[in-house]
């Protein structure tokens, strides 16, 4: 039998919430008991609710406030499994070569994500973020190494970017830095800082800087299966 990850993007929807769900129930082996309990919890507050706005008495009513009991017991147990999913993702993800860069690909459109634009010879690594904020440097490694080398990327950056906003982000637990599970909401909130047709024009400019030096390949692990399957299925948005 083959070891070869599964590729996400060849499976169905069905089949990433359940591989979602497998790899969850490693890290986390709560999660059912979780889905269950506010299913059980959801389903018995949407009972109270629909017997109580639901008019009249008799067979409808009971079918029609058994099926709401049901959708808003199945809704609460799956915003619960993404919420519990994407945690024992990250945590599966934390310390590993190229994680900024793996939980950076939740983020969706109108965001382009660019890996590794600058690394040392020690793997320490700074992603790059084009979006609403204008340009964001990540940086992961150590922390010695990885804030001269943003600093460095910065002036680079700098230099062809004109008067855009360009941004720094240190990936990590200590202080100053951002914890890798609060990354992505961390780089939505630096705010909308350029136009969308702005970001074309970025781009533009960042070619040159980016032509003078080679890319280099990160290794991908087992996150892909469980961060795409909720990005495309469990947020629901």
């Amino acid at each position: 039998m083959s070891n070869t990850p599964l590729d996400p993007s060849k499976m169905s929807r069905r089949r990433q919430v359940i591989e979602t769900y497998k790899m969850s129930r490693k890290a986390d082996p709560a999660i059912l008991w979780w889905m269950l309990g506010s299913f059980a919890v959801a389903g018995f507050a949407g009972f109270a609710l629909f017997h109580w706005v639901l008019p009249g008495e008799g067979t409808i009513k009971l079918v029609l406030t058994i099926i709401g009991t049901i959708l808003i017991g199945l809704l609460a147990m799956m915003i619960v499994f993404g919420r519990r999913a994407q945690r024992a993702a990250f945590n599966q993800l934390e310390g590993q070569l190229g994680a900024a860069a793996r939980a950076l690909s939740m983020l969706r459109r109108g965001w382009i994500v660019e890996e590794v634009v600058g690394f040392t010879k020690q793997q320490d690594m700074v992603h790059r973020v084009i979006g609403p904020p204008g340009v964001v440097l990540i940086g992961e490694g150590n922390p010695s190494r990885v804030r001269p080398l943003l600093a460095s990327e910065r002036r680079k950056h700098e230099r062809v970017v004109g008067d855009y906003p360009v941004h720094e982000v240190i990936v990590g637990r200590e202080e100053g830095q951002v914890p890798l599970p609060k990354l992505v909401k961390h780089v939505r909130k630096l705010g909308k800082q350029i136009k969308p047709a702005d970001v074309t024009e970025l781009r533009q400019r960042l070619r040159a800087l980016d032509a003078q030096r080679p890319k280099v390949p990160i290794p991908r692990g087992p996150v892909p299966t469980s961060m795409k399957g909720q990005r495309g299925n469990l947020r629901g948005r």
